[in-house]
């Protein structure tokens, strides 16, 4: 992956791959979402670091995620000035719960910003060697007009 465009300009949307992380980066090139593991305590983490944030272990290794995750938090997109972002917009900047337990930022793909979810199962996918999430095959989630707004007028009068 490189961080120049054809045409000579930067871009903010790829990675500077380094030896540490080319495992990471080669296996989304292969359609496949690599975290990492620690022997030390049997947790998973990502962002990719060589040791573990959690009980400082340097046993730790690249293990296959499931590309399961469920969505933690998301922000709608309306503008953004550095290339390529500008013309993807509006685009959905998200947090999700890998099932393996870290939290990854990614963004939504395949899905109205409507029916978006906290807590809706999504699956990893790739756009150009990088994972990107959807809502998980089968589900749809519902247009946000089939939800029902909540009701201040639940209240029953004695």
């Amino acid at each position: 992956m490189s961080g120049e465009r054809a045409s000579g300009g930067a871009r903010f949307d790829l990675p500077e791959v380094d030896a540490f992380t080319r495992p990471y980066w080669d296996a989304a090139a292969e359609g496949r979402l690599l975290i990492r593991h620690c022997a030390g305590c049997d947790r998973a983490h990502h962002y990719p670091r060589e040791f573990c944030p959690h009980c400082w272990s340097e046993d730790v290794r690249w293990r296959p995620a499931s590309g399961h995750a469920t969505l933690y938090t998301w922000s709608v997109v309306h503008r953004n000035d550095l290339p390529p972002f500008g013309e993807r917009v509006p685009y959905v900047a998200a947090v999700v719960d890998l099932a393996e337990g870290p939290r990854m930022m990614t963004e939504v793909v395949e899905c109205e910003d409507g029916a978006l979810r906290i807590g809706m199962g999504l699956e990893v996918t790739f756009r150009a060697g990088v994972p990107v999430f959807r809502p998980r095959s089968g589900v749809v989630p519902p247009p946000s007009s089939a939800v029902p707004p909540p009701s201040s007028a639940s209240k029953t009068s004695s």
